[in-house]
């Protein structure tokens, strides 16, 4: 990214988003509809865009391979070793496991490439955003109700891993949330808690990480509302704000429900649209 005249967003906005970024990238509530809705209401009143959004979520990305880091390791062998057939190949827990995180990749690959347009263009509506803070939110609601938590990782069928790949897509419009669409299907397919959401975390892996080097590298030299610098520093504030959360919501949801979230969810998205039917706020 560049550090042109065109560039509006400042140091101290750009950590403010940063630790938007942690706080929210991990939690069933979207941290690309925060960054969407807060941009505008900063000094600046700059929408960030996809490029910051994909490009900070690499920090936040990197908490997440320090904190799985054994269970990545893992995994990632064993898959090596099914390739080279040095092990039980991918009838491995561990082999299999990297098998289903690339099957569950696949759509939000796709999609990504094929409506990369519209996530960068129309989808970032806020109108769009409110409607699926709140919609999404009650999906969750009604998931961790109804769901029977009661399977555990080790049962993820290859059926499934692909239905969770398919409710990640859905986190390219914002407002859905990644872990939120996959944490639901997760808990509608009857996983526990802990197990959806920490498929969730692994599963977003791939896609993150291409997302950000993607927008990283598309964006490199080019004139965008955040610059160079600041980006980096919201990218480093977003990896350790988004540490500390991910320690902290693994406990909560060992005990609790998720019911929290999507009051929040319900709460954030009324406010929006009453932000923008007053004014306050712009859709587009």
């Amino acid at each position: 990214m560049s550090g042109g005249a065109s560039n509006v967003v400042g140091w101290l906005e750009a950590t403010i988003l940063g630790v938007v970024q942690g706080l929210t990238e991990f939690l069933p509530i979207s941290s690309s509809a925060h960054l969407r809705i807060l941009g505008p209401l900063l000094p600046s009143g700059a929408d960030p865009g996809a490029a910051f959004t994909a490009i900070t979520q690499l920090g936040t990305e990197l908490a997440v391979l320090i904190y799985f880091r054994h269970d990545i390791l893992r995994i990632t062998l064993a898959w090596w070793a099914s390739l080279t057939r040095r092990s039980g190949g991918a009838a491995d827990p561990d082999a299999r496991m990297g098998w289903l995180i690339i099957i569950g990749t696949l759509p939000i690959a796709v999609l990504g490439l094929l409506l990369k347009d519209f996530i960068e263009g129309s989808l970032r509506n806020l109108y769009i955003t409110a409607t699926m803070l709140i919609v999404f939110g009650v999906v969750l609601g009604v998931a961790d109700h109804i769901g029977r938590k009661q399977r555990a990782l080790s049962q993820l069928t290859w059926r499934d891993g692909l239905l969770f790949g398919f409710a990640q897509a859905l986190a390219l419009i914002p407002g859905v949330s990644r872990s939120g669409g996959t944490i639901t299907a997760g808990l509608l397919l009857g996983y526990k808690r802990e197990a959806a959401a920490r498929y969730s975390f692994l599963l977003a892996i791939p896609a993150v990480m291409a997302s950000g080097f993607y927008q990283l590298a598309r964006s490199w030299g080019e004139p965008g509302p955040v610059a160079a610098g600041p980006t980096l520093l919201a990218t480093v504030v977003a990896f350790a704000v988004g540490y500390g959360v991910i320690l902290g919501f693994m406990r909560f949801i060992s005990t609790q429900s998720f019911r929290p979230f999507v009051y929040y969810r319900l709460l954030l998205g009324v406010l929006v649209l009453v932000l923008l039917q007053t004014g306050y706020l712009s859709a587009v």
